[in-house]
This record gives C-alpha cells, sequence and structure tokens, in this order.
C-alpha cells in the first residue's frame, strides 16, 4: 500500500469544483459523526450533488430530523480538529479487509473492474492518526480547516432503496447543504424559504386548485373549479394561437389496438412506461402513452400530395404514463397528462422553414407567459439510431439554423438526441432563476417509415415526408405546477380564477354589490360577491390571500355614483387623478384591456 497525500498548493479550481470538493468532504465528515454518535451504522455512499450533499446510512434504530443538531455539532468538533483528508491506494484484499463490517462498501467493492485503481479517503488527525476513512474516488479538500463550520447545514432525512431497487435495504438518506461562507449559506437558505412559500403543492392547496387522492389513483391530477379557471383560460388561449399560426385541432381516442404501438416501436423500447393492455373482443388495447401513432392514422386515411403539405396538427391529449410511486410529485411528476401535442408533416424542402416557424411560435408563447429567459439545447445522433445519415444531417442544420436565427443562447447536447431523430428542448428559467426542461421540438426518422407513410411529390413519385413532433408547453399538469410556482399563485388577471371580488361595506350594499357582479359577469368578467357577515376589513385579508387581483370596495358613495372603488391585492388603489373611484364602466373597460393584451402586471 503506498499513501498519497494530495497537493493541491497551486490549484485554483473554479467555483463550482471548489464547491464540490467543499461538499464532499463536509459529507464524509457527516459520516465520520454519524458512526461516532451511532455505533452499529452501516455506511452506503455520500456523493455531492448540487447545492449540496447527502450520505445514506443504514442505522440501528430510527432517527429523526431532531437528531440533526446533534450530528452537525459532531461536525463542527471534527472540523476543529484540523484533520487532514488523505488519499490511499489499496489492493482488493486491503479493500475488503479495512471494509470487513461494512457490507455496502464490500458490495461495490465486488464490481469494481478487477484491474481497476481502489482508492480510500482517511480523515487523520494532527499525529498521523486515521479516525475515519471510506472508499471513495475523491477529489477532497486537503484539511478539514478549508471547511467554514459556520458554512454548513443539515436539512433532511429521506429513504432510499439500495441502488435505487425497491427489492433492496431501505437506507435513510441525510441530506445538508455546504457553502464558502456563512453569506453564501444564508443566501441559500433564504432562497430555499422562498422555493418553500411558492411551492405548488403547498399553494395548490392553499389556492382550492387541484387535489391527488392516492386512494383512488397515485399520479392521477383532480382539477379543481379554481384550477379549471385557470386550465380553461390557457387552453382557450392555445386554441386561438395555434388556428392563427395554421395548426388544425385533432381529437383522438383513449385507446387503441397494441398493435398500434408494436408498429410504431414503443412496445419494444417503452413497454416499462405503458400500461398492461386490456382484453376487448379479444384483441389487445392500450391506454395511449402518446398520440402520435393515432395522428399517423389520420394522415394515413387518405392519399396526400406534396402541395397538401406541410400538414400541422395539433391535440391536447391526455396520455398515461407508469411512474414509479417514489418519483411521483405533485404535477410536476404524474401518471395521467395533458400534452399538448403537435405533428408537423412536410417535405424535406419544408423542413428549414417549419423548423424556424415551430421555435418561434413557441418562443412567442412562452413570452406571453411571462418567461423570457430561455435557452435551447441541440440533441444530436445517439450511437444507435434510425434513418439515412443525409437525413440526420439536414434535420440537424435546420435546427441549428433555426435556433441562430432566433438569436436563442444554446448548447450541444452530443449523442442526446432519441434513436428516431435529432432534437431541440427549450429551457425556461422562472422567477427564481430555477430552469425547467419544456418544449421539445423532434425529429422522427422511424414513424413514417414503420407506418409506411408517404405522399406524391412533383415529380408523381411516392416518397416519404419528414415527421417533427413538438410538446410546447410539455404537459398541461407540469406546466401549470411551474406557472403556480412562477407567479406564486399571484396569476395575472387574463388567467385569474377570480378576476375580481365586489366588497360591500356593509349588508345593505350587498344589492348594489350583486349588481355590479352582475354587470361585470355580461362583460364575460370572472367575478364574485363577498356578501358573507364577516367585516369589510376581514373579506379584504381574505380575497387578498385567495391572490384575487381585483377588490371593488363599494358603499354609500359608490352606490350613489355607480361607481367602485378599487383595490390591487398588493394594497394599492387605482382610480382616475383626483378621485378614488372608477364607474363600473370604467372599470370594465380597463380590465379588458389588461385581458386582452395578457398583461401581465396589474
Amino acid at each position: 500500500m503506498s499513501d498519497i497525500k494530495e497537493s493541491r498548493k497551486n490549484e485554483k479550481p473554479e467555483a463550482s469544483q471548489r464547491l464540490a470538493l467543499i461538499r464532499h468532504s463536509v459529507s464524509h465528515v457527516m459520516a465520520q459523526a454519524v458512526t461516532q454518535l451511532f455505533p452499529g451504522t452501516k455506511v452506503a455512499i455520500g456523493p455531492s450533488v448540487e447545492n449540496g450533499f447527502y450520505y445514506d446510512f443504514l442505522f440501528p434504530q430510527p432517527i429523526t430530523l431532531e437528531d440533526l443538531p446533534r450530528i452537525e455539532a459532531a461536525m463542527k468538533r471534527i472540523i476543529e480538529e484540523k484533520q487532514d483528508f488523505v488519499r490511499l491506494t489499496v489492493s482488493r484484499e486491503e479493500a475488503k479487509e479495512r471494509f470487513a463490517e461494512e457490507p455496502f462498501k464490500l458490495e461495490l467493492i465486488a464490481d469494481l473492474p478487477v484491474d481497476g485503481e481502489i482508492t480510500i479517503y482517511a480523515q487523520q488527525n494532527a499525529l498521523g492518526e486515521t479516525v475515519w476513512l471510506d472508499l471513495c474516488r475523491g477529489p477532497h479538500l486537503a484539511n478539514t480547516r478549508e471547511i467554514n463550520s459556520a458554512a454548513f447545514k443539515l436539512q433532511s432525512i429521506a429513504g432510499a432503496y439500495w441502488r435505487g431497487d425497491e427489492k433492496r435495504p431501505m437506507l435513510t438518506r441525510i441530506y445538508g447543504t455546504a457553502w464558502e461562507t456563512p453569506k453564501d449559506l444564508k443566501a441559500y437558505l433564504s432562497f430555499l424559504d422562498e422555493v418553500e412559500k411558492r411551492d405548488h403543492r403547498r399553494l395548490g392547496k392553499e389556492l382550492d386548485l387541484y387535489s391527488i387522492h392516492e386512494e383512488a389513483g397515485a399520479g392521477l391530477i383532480y382539477w379543481h373549479p379554481k384550477g379549471g379557471r385557470i386550465r380553461a383560460a390557457i387552453e382557450d388561449f392555445w386554441r386561438i394561437e395555434h388556428f392563427r399560426n395554421g395548426y388544425e385541432i385533432l381529437y383522438t381516442p383513449h385507446i387503441g389496438k397494441s398493435w398500434l404501438w408494436e408498429t410504431s416501436g414503443h412496445l419494444g423500447f417503452y413497454r416499462s412506461n405503458m400500461y398492461s393492455p386490456m382484453e376487448i373482443d379479444q384483441q389487445d388495447y392500450i391506454i395511449k402513452p402518446m398520440n402520435c401513432p393515432f395522428h399517423i392514422m389520420i394522415y394515413k386515411n387518405q392519399g396526400h400530395s406534396y402541395r397538401d403539405l406541410p400538414l400541422r396538427w395539433a391535440e391536447l391529449g391526455t396520455v398515461y404514463r407508469y411512474e414509479r410511486s417514489g418519483v411521483l410529485h405533485g404535477l410536476l411528476r404524474v401518471r395521467g397528462f395533458t400534452q399538448d401535442d403537435a405533428h408537423i408533416f412536410c417535405t424535406p424542402e419544408q423542413m428549414e422553414g417549419e423548423i424556424r416557424e415551430v421555435l418561434r411560435f413557441s418562443l412567442k408563447i412562452w413570452k406571453v407567459f411571462g418567461f423570457k429567459d430561455i435557452k435551447a439545447y441541440l440533441a444530436t445522433k445517439p450511437a444507435e439510431s434510425v434513418g439515412e445519415q443525409s437525413r440526420w444531417d439536414a434535420a440537424l442544420e435546420s435546427l441549428r439554423k433555426a435556433i441562430e436565427a432566433e438569436g436563442l443562447p444554446y448548447e450541444m447536447d452530443e449523442g442526446g438526441g432519441a434513436f428516431y431523430g435529432p432534437k431541440i428542448d427549450l429551457k425556461i428559467k422562472d422567477a427564481l432563476g430555477r430552469e425547467w426542461q419544456m418544449t421539445t421540438i423532434q425529429f422522427d426518422f422511424n414513424e413514417p417509415e414503420r407506418f409506411d407513410m408517404t405522399y406524391v411529390d412533383s415529380d408523381g413519385q411516392h416518397k416519404r415526408p419528414y415527421m417533427v413532433h413538438r410538446a410546447l408547453l410539455g404537459s398541461l399538469e407540469r406546466f401549470f405546477g411551474v406557472l403556480i410556482e412562477h407567479f406564486s399563485g399571484a396569476f395575472p388577471v387574463w388567467i385569474a380564477p377570480e378576476q375580481a371580488a365586489v366588497i360591500p361595506v356593509a349588508a345593505n350594499f350587498n344589492d348594489y354589490a350583486h349588481q355590479v357582479v352582475t354587470e361585470l359577469k355580461s362583460r364575460d368578467f370572472r367575478v364574485t360577491a363577498e356578501l358573507d357577515d364577516t367585516r369589510m376589513n376581514a373579506k379584504i385579508r381574505s380575497c387578498q390571500n385567495r391572490k384575487i387581483p381585483y377588490m371593488l370596495v363599494v358603499g354609500q358613495r359608490e352606490m350613489e355614483e355607480g361607481t367602485v372603488s378599487v383595490r390591487f391585492r398588493d394594497g394599492r388603489q387605482l382610480g382616475n387623478p383626483g378621485s378614488a373611484t372608477l364607474s363600473v364602466a370604467e372599470f370594465a373597460a380597463y380590465m379588458e384591456r389588461k385581458v386582452a393584451t395578457r398583461d401581465l402586471e396589474l
């Protein structure tokens, strides 16, 4: 065995690399503290991850969140000891000997290449004595003195199957975060507080937007009336814009014979995410996991000439895909969702123009919803693929030109395309700067071939059309989750489930409040009257908690003048210069402009 203390005297790693070193080193300090505090604990793995680290353990007895402060205190004592992180290269037999009491480490050692190097990181005290060690590739900091003991925090506990296999032991995973300075830690924890406030699961319940009923089926979304109002507004906008941009709207069945997915190839590579067939008339039917085979059947219903192309067909089609219960997450990861799907069938000559149009259209829609920080990822041909190389090259070049024509920043995702074609993924940043992968523009050289799709070209020859899959919002459920968090539930007026609430200052003005509501509803606004017996200020607070854009307060003066006193949900007031009130017609005109222009501001 040779002991090699890593030298980093001349290294100047980038900030992200430095943070990774800190976090990985803190994870080892945490594991050392845990094994000291809880003798008999078996250690699994503990990598650094984005914004932090975790470690998996098999404890002899359960631990709780109340144990985390004890572990943090033990970690700070270890850091104060200024222990060295020392890299050791060992033989396979020596590694087995050192970890003879650690079953998870022995399993990892058994899986290592026979001729590969095995490394251990030991933590040594000032006397050079090893006080703790772990099987690890590294790298790590040189010494625990490089860890700021005021710049890390243990955050949560979760269950995690060993190696992600639900048939293997359930381990306890401790999550933490670590930074270079206490200031950085404080900023990150403040960010997490804001994330928690915006969590779509929390806001969805508080605002009565949707629910999930595990007893009736996990991963399935129940849209409540207020959530339904928002969805209807989004869908109406979506349909109008698609018609304006040359699309036709399709509606297809929810189930189909299994040969559709045998032909498309999905049964071959996607079966684990598809629900089991049901037998109908001695035939296997499958609930659809995607819409494309149905659109192809409509295409094949009649012959097509080059004069018919391009065909732009879109559908809000509900599909069902099996996801493990452990990965389900509110609206963001579900088993049933409505995909805003589209398929474009075009000639090779139309391909580049169609891709540019799809990208332009997608960016326009995203900006209407307030997302302007958008980045593209251009995914290229994977090792295993179908389709002629010339088609791949032409398709990839058309995608690249479309991105560059729109001035979008982009990165190459080498080998990240599907086996049936290259693609563009658009990722958006929300109000907190988090990136979400949403739109996909995907070429498909597979299904036109498998379904024998053709069109008659100008030379009279039958040729294969190009097929492009396009999911713009992705799915309505996931998009809704992102939208809730982006706006923190305070939706712009054009999609708000309740656009205005009329609040009488006393019960004797209830009739006038009802009159105002009736007039505004006649203009198709979503308005309610707050006519219960609570005090006016309590009604205002209730409306603010419901994040209603406008509160229309009415009393004696307003009833006599036919006006309303307008309050925004943030407490500001709206009115003409020198007046705190607007006529009902003036307010209606104001709100009509906000809705018509889809203004994001009140």
